[in-house]
């Protein structure tokens, strides 16, 4: 059965802001963040992705020829899934739009043989997820910075959910990585 792991960054406050990326992301960029990045993506058999990160990478990857700035040939070929109740098409190479019963095709998805299922950022489908026991792992890459203010991937209303650190790490330049399991009862 595969896993399914979530793969956030963000700041020490919890932002998570693709618009402010150059403020808390870019400036703690190091070899040691990138490779652990292409190593995540180089070692998943499929994404899972809300509307919003999909439309987002599929701006950018399709259009990287090479894995010089990352994991382009393995994020360009591997399936990807998105949930989706708007967009009308995927065109992405491999991407298939999850419209209706999203949880049960996840489920159906787990089943598979083709390695982890990668969910990175996403945080609307996350809190989705969260109360349905479909989570296997947690990994967040988390800048030393505060923002204050800025679109969070934490927010209130979420569900409940005990975590086992299973994992740290120490990065270049104070970015620490974190993964924690959910605690089965």
């Amino acid at each position: 059965m595969r896993r399914i792991v979530v793969s956030a960054w963000m700041t020490l406050d919890g932002v998570f802001d693709a618009d402010t990326m150059s403020q808390w992301f870019n400036p703690y960029n190091s070899g040691q963040r990138g490779e652990y990045i292409k190593a995540t993506v180089s070692g998943s058999g499929a994404l899972l992705v809300g509307r919003t990160t999909y439309e987002m990478l599929a701006a950018y990857w399709p259009y990287q020829k090479n894995d010089d700035n990352g994991p382009a040939s393995s994020i360009n070929s591997m399936p990807k899934y998105v949930v989706s109740s708007t967009l009308k098409e995927a065109n992405w190479n491999n991407s298939t739009i999850i419209k209706d019963n999203f949880i049960e095709e996840i489920k159906r998805l787990k089943q598979q043989p083709d390695g982890d299922i990668l969910i990175p950022g996403s945080a609307s489908l996350v809190h989705a997820l969260m109360n349905t026991n479909l989570i296997d792992e947690y990994q967040f890459l988390i800048q030393p910075i505060f923002m204050g203010s800025g679109k969070r991937f934490f927010n209130e209303g979420m569900h409940m959910t005990k975590l086992e650190l299973v994992k740290t790490k120490t990065l270049a330049l104070g970015v620490l990585l974190l993964c924690y399991q959910p605690v089965k009862n």
